[in-house]
């Protein structure tokens, strides 16, 4: 049975936010009501396409006793109620509670783990990976702190996207990728296994966050590209410490007033990942198989290039088309993830 009053409530509330909009809102609630209203929007559609088909069945039924309209309500009422499940299931998915963080930006880190320089290089393989499936989606995306290896991979790399849906869409990326191919430096053509991992992050608006000043460290230093390329000869890059926590963030851009800006968006959202995590943690102590829970130790996906295929061991989907994945191809993969995890939710709401 589908709860009733939470049915008004959304319709109520969207009328109340678009009398808002329509009174002309106070700059600075035009946003945030707007926001709330895009993404109420389709769940009143659906419970207007749910009252809808009551009132049709409701309707047809009273005809039922009019003998002139008997036969005609006896052929509506079959298709009618044959409607019931699908639209009952489209309703209950729009009532899923959504994550806060959905529609924000994300910063996306990407770090080898075992496998030395092979590890490195396909932690750069994943870069370029998340860059065009980014701009496929239109998205924008800025590299914040780029350090590579002498033979083109990555040590670390932290990027910030926009865009919309962004964080909805990234946050299962969170965890430990594997490969496994022939290196190209491995003249005996012996498959290695590497891996590196992937960190998603919603991007926290500075007054979620609020970082007291005598909390940070604020350290300047000369920075240089990989082999000494891009030297800079001012004192630009940016590393900052947040005390309490032991973070520690650094950008190294042409401009120190940028810099600090950058670092301090990778802060904020490193401390509003750990509040989430913690909140998460004391609500769910006993889901940590749950997709969504970004535990960075669990190996969540595999990319065997010899076979051409990619697996992901959340959900147990493999796909032999490893070349489209790695050229940006990732929707169906992200949307299976994104299927099974509104799966568990409406497991978790029935029980």
């Amino acid at each position: 049975m589908l709860p009733e009053d939470r049915l008004h409530q959304i319709t109520d509330r969207l009328e109340y936010l678009e009398a808002r909009l329509n009174a002309g809102a106070a700059a600075e609630d035009i946003a945030r009501i707007s926001r709330e209203y895009a993404e109420l929007k389709p769940v009143a559609a659906q419970v207007r396409a749910w009252r809808q088909l009551q009132a049709d069945i409701a309707e047809a039924e009273a005809l039922l006793a009019d003998p002139e309209m008997r036969a005609l309500a006896e052929e509506e009422l079959p298709q009618l109620r044959a409607a019931v499940p699908e639209a009952e299931a489209a309703l209950q998915l729009a009532l899923l509670p959504r994550d806060a963080a959905d529609a924000r930006p994300a910063m996306i880190e990407i770090r080898p783990g075992t496998g030395g320089d092979e590890a490195a290089l396909f932690a750069g393989d994943l870069l370029r990976m998340y860059t065009r499936y980014a701009e496929a989606r239109g998205w924008r995306l800025e590299i914040v702190d780029l350090q590579e290896t002498e033979l083109g991979g990555i040590r670390e790399v932290i990027a910030k996207i926009e865009g919309e849906g962004v964080f909805a869409r990234l946050k299962y990326e969170s965890g430990v990728h594997r490969v496994q191919r022939v290196p190209t430096t491995e003249s005996g053509g012996r498959i290695h296994t590497s891996a590196a991992t992937v960190a998603v992050l919603p991007v926290a608006e500075a007054v979620e966050i609020d970082i007291a000043a005598n909390d940070i460290r604020i350290d300047t230093y000369r920075s240089s590209g990989a082999g000494g390329q891009h030297v800079n000869t001012t004192d630009s890059a940016v590393r900052i410490t947040h005390l309490p926590s032991g973070i520690v963030v650094t950008s190294s851009e042409k401009s120190q007033h940028r810099n600090r800006e950058i670092a301090m968006d990778v802060l904020r959202a490193r401390l509003y990942d750990m509040e989430r995590r913690r909140a998460s943690d004391a609500m769910a102590a006993d889901r940590k198989a749950q997709v969504g829970t970004g535990d960075r130790s669990e190996r969540i996906r595999t990319y065997n290039f010899p076979q051409g295929r990619m697996t992901d061991h959340r959900i147990n989907l493999t796909l032999y088309r490893l070349d489209q994945i790695m050229a940006g191809d990732l929707d169906e993969v992200i949307e299976a993830l994104s299927a099974d995890a509104q799966a568990r939710l409406m497991a978790e709401m029935d029980g």
